[in-house]
């Protein structure tokens, strides 16, 4: 089976979110099986050929022309690869996967993937209609065919309808099958209507059953329209998405499609998050050695400026938006803070929220440290040192850090919706089953009734380590993720079988 994984942003190429993490876990997990996979995304102007050695797609770039509308534009492509996922216990092929690059400065050459600091590129519509059809395009010049393109979020959105409508009766490109994963559904890429002159679609698309959006065209809801099938990146938001609530006003259109939708956990990188062989930490540690957590922690202390004591330390690594709690959080703070805890805050985010985790940590200094930006290695640091990880989100289609949390035996504490609901099973104080603490009602006086409930646990501490070394031995492993998608896989590929062709 073969292939073609689109995307916007790949690990370790570029990045603004989790989407970049799957798409640069998920095919090389996908190899490792068997499959052959390619992975294809813009050129961004991040994406030197010093920093990241790209070839020519054969002995120089190849360029190529193909229509868009009434103009006809030019592109070239790009060859990268992702390593080979480097473990040991892994007896599959461990190849590197490629990667092409659409390269076109006109469209990608600047400094950020989607804008600037005054908003979205306006453009944003061309750009990535241009994405779409040069993929497409790409596969004439590569001869590669693939079985089936994995598009990803609303930047892709366009592939699907592309290959139903302009590409229908194309001698190459008829019969692929299309998959799309919607990894937040608030992002949905809408754009005015003359979009569709510029990519070259039928004004007849424009209708409330295919493209049209309350008077605009929205690339998100072309993918749900257009594709074979639908997934999502938990069974838990699979649901979610099609009620109003969190819906983002595509409910409609996703529960027209529900028997054709499905919910696929992500996974993490157990090597790269891996505290018995970490270089972010002071020391490294497994769960039978867990007085090195202990060590972590007081260093974790020691960096942050918090007294080196042993209490409870709360830790959060996040964007500081509602999304993620914030706002039920710093409700709820005034009330947690009278407690003996300490929290390290990692983020940056909404200028309000930023604002407001600086006043806390200023009133409170002996309590709370505050660093906005990102830090990857100090991220490991917290996960390590820290006795709780916060993720109270009011959304979360699947969450990473929960699961990078439990890894370094770092107990989850979380609102239970999307990924969050599906990886946290509450703790039972009786049975001691669960492997964290979570709130059903999104209120800040169930985050701090659960914040208490978590307090008196950690305060027992047989139970305690037990839990701890519970939640180290769990496994959310993109091997497991990716056998999910070839099952998947194979399901859309049968509607386009040699029968049927």
């Amino acid at each position: 089976m073969k292939i073609l994984i689109a995307g916007s942003e790949v690990v370790p190429f570029a990045k603004t979110g989790g989407l970049a993490d799957v798409l640069g876990a998920l095919p090389r997990a996908l190899r490792t099986l068997g499959i052959e996979v390619r992975v294809i995304m813009p050129k961004y102007k991040c994406i030197s050929d010093t920093k990241f050695v790209l070839k020519p797609s054969h002995l120089s770039p190849l360029y190529f022309e193909f229509p868009m509308g009434i103009s006809t534009e030019r592109a070239s492509l790009r060859l990268g690869t992702l390593p080979p996922l480097q473990r040991s216990d892994i007896e599959g092929d461990q190849k590197e996967v490629p990667v092409y690059f659409i390269e076109q400065n006109k469209y990608f050459d600047r400094d950020g993937f989607y804008g600037d600091e005054y908003g979205d590129y306006p453009d944003n519509g061309q750009r990535f209609s241009f994405f779409c059809r040069a993929a497409l395009e790409s596969l004439r010049v590569t001869l590669y065919k693939p079985d089936i393109i994995h598009c990803n979020d609303w930047q892709t959105g366009l592939i699907p309808v592309y290959l139903k409508t302009v590409y229908r009766e194309d001698p190459f490109l008829k019969n692929i099958s299309t998959l799309y994963t919607i990894h937040n559904l608030a992002y949905q890429g809408i754009f005015d209507p003359g979009i569709l002159d510029f990519a070259g679609l039928a004004k007849e698309l424009f209708n409330y059953h295919q493209l049209e959006f309350y008077g605009k065209v929205n690339f998100a809801k072309a993918g749900l329209v257009f594709s074979d099938a639908i997934n999502t990146v938990s069974q838990r938001y699979a649901q979610e998405i099609m009620t109003p609530e969190f819906g983002c006003r595509l409910e409609g259109v996703l529960q027209e499609r529900s028997r054709d939708i499905y919910g696929i956990l992500n996974g993490i990188d157990y090597e790269e998050w891996n505290p018995s062989t970490d270089k972010n930490l002071r020391e490294r540690y497994d769960d039978q050695t867990l007085e090195g957590k202990q060590t972590d922690k007081k260093a974790l202390q020691e960096e942050m400026g918090l007294p080196q004591k042993d209490v409870a330390l709360f830790g959060f690594v996040g964007r500081l938006a509602a999304q993620k709690g914030l706002d039920i959080l710093s409700d709820a703070l005034p009330v947690i803070l009278k407690e003996d805890i300490q929290i390290v805050m990692l983020g940056k985010g909404d200028a309000s929220y930023e604002k407001l985790c600086r006043e806390f940590s200023l009133k409170n200094p002996q309590k709370v440290k505050v660093v906005l930006g990102f830090d990857v290695p100090l991220s490991h640091r917290i996960y390590a040192g820290s006795d709780f990880f916060l993720m109270p989100s009011y959304f979360e289609p699947c969450g990473l850090g929960q699961m990078i949390a439990m890894r370094y035996g770092t107990v989850p504490l979380v609102h239970s919706t999307g990924g969050l609901a599906d990886t946290v099973m509450d703790y039972n104080e009786i049975t001691e089953e669960g492997n964290g603490f979570s709130f059903e009602e999104y209120s800040s006086s169930r985050l701090f009734e659960t914040f208490k409930r978590a307090l008196s646990i950690y305060q027992n501490r047989e139970k305690w380590m037990r839990l701890v070394r519970k939640i180290m031995g769990l496994r959310f492993s993109w091997e497991n993720s990716a056998k999910r998608y070839i099952e998947l896989y194979k399901k859309i590929a049968k509607f386009h079988s040699p029968e049927e062709s």
